[in-house]
């Protein structure tokens, strides 16, 4: 038991609670942090897939975007995230032979790559164009990220676009893709950002496909995407380093079991921690359940969850040949290179899983870290040339796999990212796979299931539920620090701290910080 009352107890330990408990403690405030895990981190960590093999894969999140320079200078981290001079490489699903590259350093070779895959000249000025319309996104809403919520109105006064503001927070994306892109796949292309993570279309009335896409446009106020060198586990290594040398108690192999409305967090196993404030990195869902066996109310659930993601890790002998030889394997992958999504693929996949099936073609992306970063590879495989690939499949909701024996349904996700892969290369992938000293191929696929069982992401969503815009709408309530920080429950003394926050979602420590920013106002 412990008796002392502390000023906040943070339950979960991923990237965002540790976000928190740092800026907490180095504002001089007695914090705990309970993670029931060996270690903390959540899902942005490096581990070793496959033993006997000296290659640190960032096996859940792997890239940044949304982690504010203000928190990186705030809690004094020293990490390196590096920029990709090639944006991506898109082979063209009816003719692999030829494909569209966006080397953000050559436009000149940038404009062929789209006038030779789409037969358009114009393609490439307006895919340029496109991006300069979107760009003013980023711009105006990403400073606001570390502030309180802006409301809808003055933002949309301050980007001073109403056609732009329409385009994104009101009418579904795919009017402004058809208006701005003529080909399919520069539609495609700019599609993605729209996907990751989130099951939708580019007609969906709801606008999930919006929300996801603004959250990929505006990230450092230029959406561009970096690589943690060292990777994920670098960036969760500093947040703890600066967490505990702050003075805050972080504390593993704890679990919370209940948790009242008025601060007493249950412990697995016996006894019990009371903070003034308790701050919540575990999902929405995760919380409603800690608070029901606490006590609390229990309101009509929300739908639950449901990511859309299938992730595959690799490691390869080296990288595939391609069929496109205008480009070589260390340019196409040192990007993001899309495959079978183009903006018809990706809507029929959304038509396709929506009917049960695995689509087919599987939708994907392929990032190869390594090439950017050799870091993460021990001395003897980067001497090899070999390389690491993540494979990340798109519109694969939680609804396929969840009745499922996973073992099963991670067999086929995995034969349908190959199969997709496979499509649009010169050789099988398989030829590339690298073996593990017991023969074993180093190669592995990570469901939402597996997302669910392993860190308690439920329906394995990785932003904890749907997103939310990052404003309070006009008549939204903001008179109190939990609600102007997007952090408030129906309960005063307990906040969200995670992806759950409404500025939460990705790598970011928004929720983190936005958190951190409302207790320090109500704890005084």
């Amino acid at each position: 038991m412990d008796s002392r009352i502390h000023d906040v107890v943070i339950i979960g330990g991923g990237h965002n609670s540790l976000v928190a408990a740092a800026y907490l403690a180095r504002a001089g405030k007695d914090v705990v942090v309970l993670e029931r895990l060996d270690h903390v981190g959540g899902a942005a960590v490096s581990e070793r897939p496959w033993d006997g093999v000296d290659a640190r894969l960032s096996r859940y999140s792997y890239l940044v975007s949304l982690l504010p320079r203000r928190v990186i200078d705030d809690l004094g981290l020293q990490i390196d995230l590096r920029r990709r001079r090639y944006s991506s490489y898109t082979p063209d699903p009816a003719d692999p032979s030829r494909g569209i590259l966006v080397d953000t350093m050559d436009a000149a070779a940038t404009a062929d790559s789209f006038a030779r895959t789409t037969g358009d000249p114009g393609e490439a000025q307006r895919f340029a164009a496109f991006s300069r319309r979107i760009a003013p996104l980023g711009r105006t809403i990403f400073p606001t990220m570390t502030e309180p919520l802006p409301r809808a109105r003055d933002l949309r006064e301050r980007l001073g676009d109403d056609g732009l503001w329409a385009a994104i927070a009101e009418e579904p994306l795919g009017a402004l893709l058809h208006s701005s892109l003529a080909s399919d796949l520069a539609r495609g292309i700019a599609f993605t950002d729209a996907l990751i993570g989130t099951f939708s279309h580019s007609g969906d009335e709801a606008l999930r496909q919006n929300r996801c896409f603004l959250y990929h446009v505006i990230g450092g106020g230029t959406g561009d995407w970096d690589v943690p060198v060292g990777g994920m586990g670098r960036v969760t290594a500093e947040l703890e380093r600066a967490a505990r040398d702050a003075g805050a108690d972080v504390r593993t192999n704890v679990e919370a079991e209940a948790l009242s409305p008025d601060g007493v967090v249950t412990l697995e196993g016996g006894g019990s921690i009371t903070g003034r404030l308790v701050l919540s990195g575990v999902g929405p869902a995760v919380l409603d359940a800690l608070l029901a066996a606490g006590g609390a109310p229990t309101p009509a659930p929300p739908a639950r969850p449901e990511g859309a993601q299938v992730k595959i890790n690799m490691l390869l002998r080296r990288l595939p040949r391609l069929r496109d030889a205008t480009v070589s394997p260390e340019v196409a992958f040192a990007g993001t290179f899309h495959i079978n999504e183009t903006l018809t693929q990706l809507d029929d996949a959304f038509a396709q899983a929506t009917s049960g099936g695995i689509p087919n073609p599987l939708p994907a992306e392929i990032y190869c870290h390594s090439l950017t970063d050799p870091s993460i590879l021990g001395p003897e495989l980067r001497a090899s040339g070999a390389q690491t690939l993540t494979l990340f499949g798109l519109q694969v909701p939680h609804r396929l796999v969840v009745d499922q024996d996973q073992d099963a349904a991670r067999s086929a996700l995995l034969q349908a990212a190959q199969a997709s892969l496979d499509s649009v290369l010169a050789e099988p992938i398989a030829n590339c796979v690298y073996e593990a000293p017991d023969g074993s191929a180093c190669i592995e696929a990570r469901t939402t299931a597996d997302l669910e069982d392993s860190l308690g992401m439920v329906g394995g969503d990785i932003f904890h539920g749907p997103l939310s815009w990052p404003w309070a709408r006009d008549d939204d309530p903001l008179d109190s620090p939990a609600r102007r920080w997007g952090v408030a429950t129906a309960h005063d003394c307990v906040l969200v701290c995670g992806s759950g926050a409404v500025r939460g979602g990705a790598v970011s420590g928004l929720g983190g910080q936005n958190a951190a920013m409302a207790a320090l106002e109500l704890l005084g």
